[in-house]
């Protein structure tokens, strides 16, 4: 496995790829969810690369870039694990040079749910991404479903600036006892890991309730609700039914729908979703 770090040097490693490329963006403190992913572009495709950058521009004001965690050297031995063939982890001043000023933004899919709570994540997230994609060059791009509005924004945007890319949407991977994976999950401590549970377990029982028939989507949001006002630790931001495809809410779920969440365990903030229909 080569590990590169500027530009230069990763087109100049990404030549000497053979055959169809997989690509994985991540921010590190890698776990078996992002592994997931690279075992997925490992069965794809004939190389696989995996950049590293905890991208500066996707954070707010007050959100958790100075203690977001990171540990390259064990990312990188995990990586290689993998079978990985190459790592970029490029420096900021590489991804946004002095005087960097283009951005890019998909509209009206951002105007819901994360976008509207965290203003100019969205950009950040567009921004990065079309830049590792042009880059990197990949074949196929590997995302997870937990972060669901983040997977439909990058589809657009694909589309929209002709990115010669397959975009690769994987399952969520949880733990045993339901919580998303999620390199967050490390800021919690004992009492707000097990509370954590409640993600799941909301969602599950509004799933249940869609199985069952109810398919107003102002019923299946009061079921999360419900569910979360029962764990004394967890502060529900806020729960979503929406059109899978625009993210519009809805009143009647008869399509494929989005059934969403941000929950605050303390400081830490988590997201979860099903997908219903």
């Amino acid at each position: 496995m080569k590990n590169v770090s500027s530009i230069p040097e990763l087109r100049l490693a990404r030549r000497s790829l053979p055959g169809a490329v997989g690509f994985v963006p991540t921010m590190g403190a890698l776990h078996a969810g992002h592994l997931s992913l690279v075992q997925a572009a490992r069965a794809e495709c004939a190389s696989v690369v995996v950049s590293i950058f905890v991208n500066p521009t996707q954070f707010g004001p007050q959100e958790d870039l100075s203690r977001y965690p990171r540990d390259l050297p064990r990312d990188l031995a995990m990586l290689e694990k993998a079978g990985v063939d190459l790592v970029w982890s490029p420096g900021e001043e590489t991804m946004y040079p002095p005087g960097f000023q283009t951005w890019v933004e998909v509209e009206a899919l951002t105007r819901h749910l994360e976008g509207e709570l965290r203003p100019g994540h969205f950009r950040g997230v567009t921004t990065v991404v079309a830049k590792l994609f042009n880059a990197v060059l990949p074949d196929k791009a590997y995302f997870g479903q937990k972060d669901a509005q983040q997977a439909a924004v990058i589809q657009r945007m694909t589309r929209d600036l002709d990115f010669p890319i397959k975009i690769v949407v994987c399952p969520t991977l949880r733990e045993t006892d339901g919580l998303a994976m999620s390199s967050r999950n490390a800021y919690l401590d004992p009492a707000q890991r097990k509370a954590a549970t409640i993600l799941f377990r909301a969602l599950s029982a509004a799933w249940a309730a869609y199985e069952k028939g109810e398919h107003d989507a102002g019923q299946l949001r009061a079921r999360v609700s419900e569910a979360v006002a029962t764990e004394p630790l967890a502060r529900l931001q806020y729960v979503s039914c929406a059109d899978a495809g625009s993210l519009e809410e809805l009143a009647t779920v008869e399509g494929k729908a989005l059934l969403s969440m941000a929950v605050y365990m303390g400081k830490t903030r988590l997201i979860d979703n099903f997908v219903l229909g």
